[in-house]
């Protein structure tokens, strides 16, 4: 029977005869897609953690808009290297530390948060310098390969002497315990590492891209059709299709990502069953915020072009 749904990719025509509450709740399921600049990154992120100690280790900055899947990648990442447990120490083996930013950059805050994520509790009432130490100590003995921050755009809310202190708390950390450190955030972050002549030297920076309407997004949309459970043949890689989508979203990837999904779920229960131009265009859609802003801006600046 599932022959029926050839324009779905051949392991997962079986969704497509769920039925729709079932097939609604597999599209809103998290799930990783090998995009390419998310495949680059992972493959830096790979490079970083077999590099061999050495008195400066490199680090790398993954900075891009919001939303465009940072966080996403330092998970997949995270779980191709998962904890372990050496039971001849009696300790664990965590080779990928993956550490969110605290909301404030407090230095004693942001050692706690290092020292949660391990498993190493009841550290609250220690001073900044033993927590620092500390950190060192669990840090070594846990057999971190490389520490992650990501949000580190959070770091911009303090004011310029938390910055430098955090900044430098970074510095210590990858120079003690010869480790790279990978740090994830906004263009805003990127500025302010820049502007640590230590630490920019040391940085490198991968930037994640907006699309743009070329081969890779053409790619993107076509494995939409073989991925999503819709019993009938979608239509996305057409001009107009990707003009709409990339006008919608500003080529960020979460958001083509909900943008789908909404679309999807929406053709579920209006019975088309398929996407195409005029499932991006009804007027009765229920679009993230963010999208329907984007909209309103481009039909004010059209109405604004023809007043002229």
């Amino acid at each position: 029977m599932t022959e029926r749904y050839d324009h779905i990719l051949k392991s997962h025509r079986q969704y497509a005869e769920w039925g729709d509450e079932a097939r609604k709740t597999w599209i809103c399921q998290d799930r990783w897609i090998d995009l390419p600049q998310a495949k680059r990154a992972v493959h830096e992120l790979e490079k970083i953690l077999a590099y061999p100690p050495r008195g400066r280790m490199p680090c790398l900055l993954i900075c891009g808009s919001t939303d465009m899947g940072k966080s996403e990648i330092l998970k997949r990442f995270e779980t191709q290297h998962p904890a372990g447990y050496d039971k001849r120490r009696g300790v664990s083996q965590i080779p990928v530390v993956r550490v969110e930013m605290v909301p404030e950059p407090l230095e004693a805050d942001f050692y706690l948060q290092i020292l949660l994520t391990v498993n190493h509790p009841n550290c609250e009432h220690y001073s900044a310098r033993a927590l620092r130490t500390t950190v060192h100590q669990i840090l070594k003995e846990v057999s971190a390969n490389v520490l992650i921050l990501d949000e580190i755009d959070k770091m911009l809310a303090g004011t310029f002497r938390q910055q430098r202190i955090f900044l430098n708390a970074i510095r210590f950390l990858t120079n003690s315990l010869k480790i790279p450190i990978v740090c994830a955030g906004t263009e805003t972050s990127r500025m302010a590492f820049s502007a640590d002549p230590g630490l920019a030297d040391r940085f490198r920076a991968l930037e994640l891209i907006p699309w743009r309407d070329d081969t890779a997004f053409r790619q993107l949309l076509v494995s939409f059709t073989g991925l999503l459970p819709l019993r009938k043949r979608s239509e996305l890689d057409t001009p107009e299709v990707r003009k709409q989508i990339l006008g919608m979203t500003d080529g960020v990837t979460g958001r083509i990502f909900k943008l789908i999904e909404v679309v999807a779920l929406d053709a579920i229960d209006n019975k088309k069953e398929m996407l195409d131009l005029s499932s991006f265009e009804d007027p009765d859609l229920q679009l993230p915020l963010l999208s329907m802003q984007l909209m309103e801006e481009r039909k004010g600046s059209k109405k604004q072009y023809r007043a002229t």
